[in-house]
């Protein structure tokens, strides 16, 4: 399939992307789809420039230029950034500039083991199986029984299902399961109450610790979570925002005014009120507008089991110690209040 190596031709049964004047279009190339009354007809995809007959793109090359009834566009093989640019939205979905944050702040690497909650409409999932291959897995789950099986599915047609166990499940009241105990490298929560999860989080990670991160779009989710990573034993706890600007190259016009004149202490030419002469500059411009607020990624790492039980063992004794000072110093209160009263006639 499209998606799980890359390819020179289009064979029946990918998923490609058309390209049209900087809209894209995700196209299943099949020669036949049912109408709404179950009968089989010929797939013609409809665009602005015409209509596509999907049949003709069998065994075109991928990058190619493919003719419409009214105009022509290309044919690109899907990655995850395109995916997501085209996908069909079940829920609100995580875009690039996240995403890229989001793998590096988890430290995958192929190989590793990954666990997502919730799959969505499937953006990151995508992203996280192409950095795991080939050995690695995904395991994502979601509350929504109907968004998981069409996770599955979507999975399946595009090849890449042996890289991903996609469940329906409530991992904020039933966690991970057993079978993940100590197999995860890494753990991403995009739900409403990530600091639910943290514990089951803590379960899934290996002996020798991983990678947490969280996204949640309001900032009190962000302090509750930070405090029940501090409860856990998680180090390095950070929250960012990611918030892409891109600089628009053009060509700008400026009026020069001739000023040679100033060279001359006794010249007597007066300064014209128009310019002279323009010049033309290549230059690098800010947006008129900024982008809006996405949501906060907390990221930390939890340290191996033998520097958390050791951390717990030291704070259980510092907090014992305490306890010791208070006894002691309310039994010297008792005491000493006990000779003054004593000591009073």
């Amino acid at each position: 399939m499209s998606f799980r190596n890359f390819k020179e031709k289009i064979e029946e049964g990918d998923t490609v992307i058309l390209y049209l004047s900087n809209h894209l279009h995700a196209i299943e190339v099949k020669p036949e789809i049912k109408n709404k009354k179950g009968e089989l007809i010929e797939n013609v995809y409809q665009t602005t420039f015409g209509a596509l007959k999907v049949r003709n793109l069998i065994g075109s090359e991928y990058g190619s230029k493919v003719e419409l009834s009214k105009g022509w566009g290309h044919v690109l093989q899907p990655t995850p950034e395109l995916w997501s640019l085209t996908l069909p939205h079940r829920t609100q979905i995580i875009y690039t500039p996240d995403i890229s944050m989001i793998l590096l702040q988890l430290d995958l690497v192929p190989g590793c083991v990954v666990i997502e909650a919730g799959t969505g409409s499937g953006s990151l999932t995508h992203a996280l199986i192409r950095r795991i291959r080939p050995h690695g897995h995904v395991y994502t789950f979601d509350f929504h029984d109907h968004r998981a099986m069409l996770a599955r599915e979507e999975f399946e047609a595009h090849g890449i299902a042996d890289f991903v166990t996609a469940q329906h499940r409530d991992v904020l009241a039933e966690g991970f399961g057993e079978d993940l105990n100590g197999k995860a490298d890494a753990v991403f929560l995009d739900l409403p109450s990530p600091w639910t999860g943290v514990k089951h989080a803590v379960d899934a990670m290996k002996n020798e610790g991983g990678r947490f991160c969280s996204f949640s779009p309001c900032i009190e989710q962000v302090q509750r979570t930070c405090l029940a990573l501090e409860e856990h034993s998680f180090q390095d706890i950070s929250t960012m925002e990611i918030l892409q600007t891109e600089l628009k190259v053009s060509r700008r016009t400026i009026p020069v005014r001739d000023l040679s004149f100033l060279k001359h202490k006794s010249s007597n030419n007066p300064v014209e009120e128009k310019p002279s002469s323009e010049k033309n500059y290549i230059v690098g411009a800010w947006p008129a507008t900024a982008p809006g607020h996405t949501g906060y990624l907390t990221v930390a790492t939890l340290p191996p089991q033998y520097i958390r039980t050791k951390c717990k063992a030291d704070k259980d004794m510092m907090e014992d110690s305490k306890a010791e000072n208070q006894i002691e110093l309310q039994t010297s209160d008792h005491e000493n209040g006990k000779m003054c009263i004593e000591g009073n006639p």
